[in-house]
């Protein structure tokens, strides 16, 4: 994803990985989970590219922390989908750690977003 470096090209995966595991969860017929996995699972790097034109520092890290929320939406659909045993422990592993990864990401963005914005105020 265009300006994001590392960020974007895990979301860009994970994307990807959502979309698939929907037409998995459609194919069982969980039309439900499917659409709000893929809801909050998209709308992670759509997020995160709305972020890559904000028009201020408090704008970009406004919009990376509602990509955080969906990423943290997303990690509970993803335990939604373990629990009813949708997926095996192998995928939950694998895509729980794409998920923590990205969130990891974002809150350390976000972070030194907001950090820089309080010291270029200090001076």
């Amino acid at each position: 994803m265009y300006g994001l470096g590392i960020l974007g090209d895990k979301v860009t995966a994970f994307t990807k990985r959502v979309v698939k595991a929907t037409a998995y969860l459609k194919e069982q017929k969980q039309f439900s989970l499917a659409d709000q996995f893929f809801r909050s699972g998209t709308s992670i790097g759509a997020n995160c590219s709305e972020a890559t034109c904000a028009v201020s520092k408090a704008d970009f890290a406004n919009k990376l922390a509602i990509a955080l929320k969906e990423t943290n939406e997303t990690c509970h659909w993803i335990e939604v989908m373990h629990d009813g045993e949708f997926i095996n422990e192998e995928t939950y592993n694998s895509i729980m750690e794409d998920a923590v990864e990205i969130r990891k990401l974002l809150t350390t963005i976000i972070k030194n977003t907001r950090a820089n914005m309080d010291d270029s105020k200090d001076k």
